[in-house]
C-alpha cells in the first residue's frame, strides 16, 4: 500500500503530498494567499520521503516530490497573482501538476481577507506493468502498460489574517476531482485516473515575547483531508533576530519533525528530518526548502507590516 498508488473499483489516485515546512506550501495549497505579502515571492522543496525505502524487487519507490511556488502582489489588480509547478513521484507513478491563479485581496481595516481561484493541469502516468497485483489476473490491471493522461481541474481558497498576528486560510484543491476515460478497451476495467479532491486548513499566531524582544514565536497547524483519510500538523517555531529558526512538528501516529533555518539577505534556507514513530521500520523523510523574497515599493499606507512567515 505504501507503494502503489491508492486504488478503487473504477479509480487510481493518489493522495496529496503532505509536507513538514507546509507553511512554504500555502502559495499551492491556498489560492487566496497570493500576493499576501510585501513583494515577490519564490520558492523551491524537496522531499524525499522514507529515504532509501525499496521495494521486494529492490526498485526504488519511496515518495519524492518537487514544488516550486511563486506569488506577487499587484494593486493594480487589487490582489495577487502565482503559480506553482509540482512533481510528485511515487512507487510506478509520476504526477506533474502545474497551476496558476489569482486572489482578490478585501481590505477589512485591521485585517486583510484573500478570495483566490486557480486553474491547473495534472499530467499522470503510471507504469502499471510493473506492478504484481496480490490475485493473478486482476481485471482492472488486464491489458494496462505505461499509461499517462492530462486533467484540467481548479482550486478555490480563502485567507485571512491581522498583520505581525493570527492567520486562517481554508481551500479545496482539485474542485472538480476530474477523471479521465477509460484508460483500457478491455471490457473487464472500467479503470480511469481521477484528480484527488484535497481540503485543506491552516491557522496560526506568531508574536513575540514581551520579554524576550528578539525572539519570535511561531505555533501553526494544518489539516489536509480528502474525507477517507485525514491528516494533521502541529508544529512550534522559533525565530531569533530574524535570523536564524529552529522547531518541531508533529504528525499524530506518523512522525516527529526536527526544523531548522537560517535567513541571510532575504534568502531563506529550511531544512526538516521527519523521524518515523509508526513502528514500521520505516526510514525517515528529509525535506528542503530554499526561498527568496524580492521586497517591492508598494507605496502602501501605515498598515505595511513584515510577515515572520517568510524569516
Amino acid at each position: 500500500m505504501l507503494v502503489t498508488v491508492v486504488m478503487t473499483s473504477s479509480a487510481f489516485a493518489q493522495q496529496a503530498p503532505i509536507f513538514t515546512n507546509y507553511t512554504n506550501s500555502y502559495a499551492y495549497a491556498n489560492a487566496g494567499f497570493l500576493g499576501m505579502s510585501e513583494g515577490i515571492n519564490l520558492m523551491g522543496l524537496y522531499r524525499q520521503q522514507w529515504a532509501g525505502f525499496v521495494d521486494a524487487d529492490g526498485n526504488k519507490v519511496a515518495p519524492q516530490t518537487f514544488l516550486l511556488s511563486g506569488d506577487m502582489p499587484l494593486r493594480v489588480l487589487h490582489g495577487g497573482l502565482g503559480f506553482s509547478v509540482m512533481q510528485d513521484h511515487i512507487g510506478f507513478e509520476n504526477d506533474v501538476n502545474i497551476g496558476l491563479g489569482y486572489s482578490f485581496h478585501l481590505d477589512l481595516g485591521g485585517s486583510t481577507l484573500g478570495i483566490g481561484l486557480a486553474g491547473s493541469l495534472v499530467n499522470r502516468s503510471v507504469d502499471f506493468s510493473q506492478l504484481h497485483p496480490g490475485s493473478e489476473g486482476d481485471p482492472l490491471l488486464q491489458g494496462l502498460g505505461d499509461e499517462s493522461d492530462l486533467l484540467f481541474d481548479f482550486n478555490v481558497g480563502v485567507f485571512w489574517q491581522i498583520p505581525e498576528s493570527v492567520y486562517v486560510g481554508f481551500s479545496v484543491v482539485n474542485v472538480l476531482e476530474s477523471m479521465t476515460k477509460a484508460l483500457s478497451d478491455n471490457s473487464e476495467s472500467s479503470a480511469s485516473f481521477v484528480t484527488d479532491r484535497t481540503l485543506y486548513l491552516f491557522a496560526g499566531w506568531p508574536f513575540q515575547f514581551e520579554d524576550l524582544p528578539r525572539f519570535t514565536f511561531v505555533p501553526s497547524v494544518s489539516v489536509m483531508s480528502d474525507i477517507a483519510s485525514t491528516q494533521v500538523n502541529a508544529s512550534v517555531k522559533f525565530i531569533y533576530n530574524n535570523l536564524f529558526s529552529f522547531g518541531v512538528n508533529y504528525r499524530p501516529q506518523e512522525s516527529v519533525g526536527l526544523m531548522a533555518g537560517v535567513t541571510f539577505k532575504d534568502i531563506t534556507i529550511a531544512y526538516a528530518y521527519d523521524i518515523n514513530i509508526m513502528g514500521l521500520n520505516v526510514p525517515g523523510s528529509h525535506e528542503v526548502a530554499l526561498s527568496y523574497c524580492f521586497k517591492l515599493d508598494l507605496d502602501r499606507n501605515p498598515r505595511d507590516y513584515r510577515s515572520v512567515r517568510y524569516l
